[in-house]
């Protein structure tokens, strides 16, 4: 196995690609004039950046880049607890980096704001793109976040087939953002959320608690499901009158 520090650096830096190639589409891109990418292109996005690092470091530190997925996975029986607090801190180091690179490249465009919305920033009432409220919030990321989980687990398992991990779960991402981007901006992720939400302040920091909760708990559901229904019983065990 890889040693514990470049498995760390990994996850910084896959967390990093996530954040920066993620809400950057959605910062520089998205409504940029004549030639917006769109909803469809921020999906696809965020897809294309767990896609990409899963094939690069998935073999060195499973491709986490995110504390709801290290979670679950431990709750699948895939990941040890004494890991997880190291990985969650790599991955907010990676997504507060990319949110300041990305403040400090937008801030070159003449006339930029950060305004509550300027980093993509996730949230519900007055934040949400579509004014969604918290319970709408809440739930909607609850329910994607254990589909989220139960996709990895599922792409993950020794008897998937071999290879096409990647792409299930960046395709699963990008769905997700398809579905959610209206309520919340997305995030199925609190490291994701919270880079962002440092930079900004005010009503995005407020709101940063649902992004952690939600996420956490449907992690924690999906790998308790999964486990459950992913074990097979073990075979009656022979008596002395069977042999």
């Amino acid at each position: 196995m890889v040693g514990l520090e470049k498995r760390l650096f990994a996850e910084t830096l896959g967390t990093f690609w996530l954040v920066f190639g993620g809400c950057g589409s959605a910062v520089l891109a998205a409504a940029f004039p004549n030639v917006g990418i769109g909803l469809l292109g921020v999906s696809l996005a965020f897809g294309l950046t767990v896609l990409t690092m899963a094939y690069s470091i998935g073999h060195i530190s499973g491709c986490h880049l995110n504390p709801a997925v290290t979670i679950g996975l431990w709750a699948g029986g895939r990941f040890p607890v004494r890991d997880i607090a190291p990985y969650i801190v790599a991955q907010l180091v990676g997504a507060v980096l990319a949110a300041a690179l990305l403040l400090f490249i937008a801030s070159g465009q003449p006339g930029f704001v950060l305004a509550a919305n300027g980093l993509a920033i996730n949230g519900y009432d007055a934040l949400s793109p579509g004014g969604y409220s918290l319970a709408s919030g809440l739930a909607i990321e609850l329910v994607l976040t254990f589909g989220f989980l139960s996709v990895i687990l599922g792409a993950t398992d020794s008897r998937a087939p071999s290879g096409f991990a990647p792409i299930a779960i960046g395709l699963a991402l990008t769905l997700i953002h398809l579905i959610s981007i209206p309520v919340t901006n997305t995030s199925v992720n609190p490291a994701r959320s919270t880079g962002p939400a440092l930079l900004v302040g005010g009503l995005a920091l407020q709101q940063l608690w649902l992004f952690w909760i939600a996420p956490i708990v449907g992690a924690l559901a999906a790998g308790g499901v999964y486990r459950w229904l992913a074990t097979e019983p073990l075979p009656p065990p022979v008596t002395g009158g069977e042999i």
